[in-house]
């Protein structure tokens, strides 16, 4: 089979291309999860190897090595996997694919002229060092969550020549429905680094395991009519083990893979599950499914793994889920760790805009909503996320008591079920500008009342001018009339 490449995945060669002609010597190339980072590495390494130059993949961990010289012969690509004993061992191809482990052992890798990182968002100190002390190989670092602090003093360019949402239009990726369950209550937990203890998230987790494991038998027969791939993200190994059990009791049959399986199991495991009369129907792990994990028939996600600030995690998880295969239509995923609505609005900019800037501070942990905005968040009748700007749901019809939201438009309802709407809001920032350029609005009275209506600063969005409509002037009526009513007036 010949290498063939996406219009964007060629866009994306040639803007890495144009960035190491105008003297970047380390960049990274985004792209969500499935837009095929792995295909466009193939493509610059095989190009390396056809000018007569050397080139390395390299990965952090060994079952990816493997997973990436098999998609290399897949394409008829001659390459060497850098590893004693391993059978591929071919030390004088053009092509080397090795593990971080390696590179570190070996400290040097003479005459390379390319060095690909994959999951370039998990740093190790060695890597760094060897990107530092080796100025004349170029390097590409591969990610879909580029937010590592520090990232932006290891690479001088982030290349993005495609969003989620134009990739979901395109139905490359399938688009996600959300519903939010019963939630894991980590209030007061132990954090460690800023993030919630693994620990007590998986003591924490089984306290709620039978919600998790009636909620997804009501969901899949609900929506699919019976049992469908399923994947789990569990808080620990403990919590892992407890939700198999509880899912082979009910009769299903999940299996769970952690840290403490060898590599040989796990790789089984999970191609037994890869296939299509499989009679595994999921699989729980904490964080080893979010890399080179490829099954894309897997139609449910489960979130039970909160996390305080990664979102990076967040969106690899969700990610997992989102690969196009065939009678595919969409994916669903049931939120018991509240990170999607914890990360939503970081999820929305990425999803719209990508990723273009390299942040090299902290990531902040996000602030808790209230009980209220939680519950105000989905729909009681069946726990789907409301859609910005509408009163119906989307799963279930149920019509919900007007809010005063502005009313979703026909033909612009967004793609990703459940996601409120980035038009929607986009919109309303619009005629926010109208108000500060012909009523002598300040931006900050703007920002307020953008506020105001979401529970958020405006963040992502143009300022472009729109007339008001009636819906927003009547809102901001209604604020001032419950201003100047708190003012005693």
């Amino acid at each position: 089979m010949s290498l063939q490449l996406r219009d964007y995945q060629d866009a994306t060669l040639a803007a890495l291309r144009q960035g190491f002609a105008e003297g970047k010597r380390a960049q990274i190339l985004y792209a969500p999860t499935g837009a095929g980072k792995t295909e466009m590495a193939i493509a610059l390494l095989n190009a390396t190897r056809g000018k007569g130059n050397k080139a390395a993949m390299l990965l952090d961990r060994i079952i990816l090595c493997d997973q990436t010289s098999e998609r290399l012969e897949k394409y008829h690509i001659p390459h060497g996997v850098l590893q004693s004993g391993h059978w591929r061992y071919r030390p004088y191809e053009s092509i080397q694919v090795c593990s971080a482990q390696t590179l570190e052992k070996r400290g040097s890798f003479p005459g390379l002229n390319l060095l690909i990182v994959d999951e370039c968002h998990t740093t190790r100190q060695q890597t760094i060092d060897f990107i530092k002390n080796n100025p004349e190989v170029r390097v590409i670092g591969l990610t879909a969550t580029p937010f590592t602090k520090g990232l932006a003093h290891i690479y001088d360019n982030i290349v993005n020549t495609i969003t989620t949402k134009e990739l979901v239009d395109q139905k490359v990726l399938m688009p996600l429905r959300v519903f939010i369950a019963k939630e894991i209550d980590m209030t007061g937990a132990k954090k460690v680094a800023g993030e919630w203890s693994q620990a007590e998230a998986s003591k924490r987790g089984m306290q709620i395991t039978g919600n998790i494991v009636e909620e997804w038998i009501r969901k899949t027969n609900e929506i699919f009519g019976g049992p469908r791939k399923t994947i789990v993200f569990c808080s620990g190994v403990e919590h892992g083990a407890d939700l198999a059990a509880q899912f082979a009791a009910e009769g299903y049959n999940f299996v769970s893979v952690s840290y403490r399986d060898d590599d040989q199991f796990k790789r089984d495991v999970i191609e037994d599950f890869a296939r299509p009369d499989t009679e595994i129907h999921g699989l729980i792990a904490t964080d080893i499914l979010t890399k080179g994990f490829d099954v894309p028939d897997v139609m449910i996600g489960v979130s039970a793994r909160p996390f305080s600030k990664s979102l990076s995690s967040h969106i690899q998880q969700m990610g997992r889920i989102m690969r196009r295969a065939d009678n595919k239509e969409f994916a669903v995923w049931l939120d018991h760790s509240g990170n999607y609505l914890r990360f939503q609005e970081d999820w929305e900019a990425v999803y719209h805009n990508g990723v273009d800037v390299l942040d090299d501070g902290k990531e902040k942990a996000k602030k808790e909503k209230t009980d209220d905005e939680k519950k105000q968040s989905k729909c009681p009748a069946c726990g789907h996320l409301w859609p910005g700007g509408s009163d119906t749901c989307l799963h279930c019809g149920h019509v919900r008591e007007r809010q005063n939201k502005v009313s979703s438009i026909p033909g612009v309802l967004e793609e990703l079920e459940g996601m409120a709407s980035r038009d929607n809001k986009q919109a309303f920032w619009a005629m926010c500008q109208w108000y500060v350029k012909y009523r002598g609005w300040s931006s900050g009275r703007a920002a307020h009342c953008y506020k105001d209506k979401f529970g958020v600063w405006p963040r992502g969005l143009a300022d472009s001018v729109a007339s008001p409509d009636i819906a927003f002037d009547k809102f901001v009526k209604s604020r001032l009339i419950a201003y100047l009513k708190g003012k005693g007036k």
